[in-house]
């Protein structure tokens, strides 16, 4: 952990309420983007990521972990789990209608209108691409994009390191295969 990171944790047990307004904001954008792309809609996403953090100032005087963010995503993970557990799915993009709904959930960039187009297309071919992998493979492909060790995510899975590592190897066969067309096309650009 970072030293502002120790300081708020240490404010906050000691009943600094501020703190944890700290922690959540210097920890929203990698855990809030890992919850939003392994679930389906924003407000699943923004239901889990309260739940992580109402779960973790439950167990913040007993945490002694090293990495604070990855004990978030190993509770993340959890929940995630059984939310997927519970619910069945939801969106089909063969449906013009929750395919629009998918587009717009789509970060725009500042960009000319034929390269927003390009690059809307890209993000979601993307998008479905994530989708088509295993929740496990999924969970260590976002995990790994967010700079989480291989070892951490061995022990947030509860599997080996040769597990995690599998199922990297294979998330990304699956995604170069199923965006092949779309490498081809970048490729041709540069």
């Amino acid at each position: 952990m970072e030293k502002p990171e120790i300081e708020w944790l240490a404010q906050y047990r000691k009943g600094h309420v501020e703190a944890l307004g700290k922690l959540v904001e210097h920890f929203r954008r990698p855990l809030s983007g890992f919850i939003l792309n392994m679930t389906e809609r924003h407000g699943d996403a923004d239901e889990i990521f309260q739940e992580v953090w109402f779960r973790a100032t439950q167990k913040m005087d007993s945490y002694k972990q090293k990495n604070f963010l990855s004990w978030l995503f190993r509770i993340a993970h959890n929940l995630i789990i059984d939310h997927a557990r519970k619910k069945k799915p939801v969106m089909s993009l063969q449906d013009p209608k929750e395919a629009r709904a998918f587009e717009e959930t789509m970060p725009s960039l500042e960009r000319g209108p034929d390269e927003e187009v390009h690059a809307e297309h890209l993000g979601q071919k993307i998008k479905e691409a994530t989708g088509l992998l295993s929740l496990e493979q999924r969970e260590v492909f976002l995990m790994r994009t967010e700079n989480v060790s291989f070892k951490e995510i061995a022990k947030i899975q509860k599997t080996s390191i040769n597990t995690t590592l599998a199922r990297m190897q294979y998330a990304l066969a699956k995604l170069r295969d199923a965006l092949k067309i779309e490498y081809e096309e970048l490729s041709h650009e540069a």
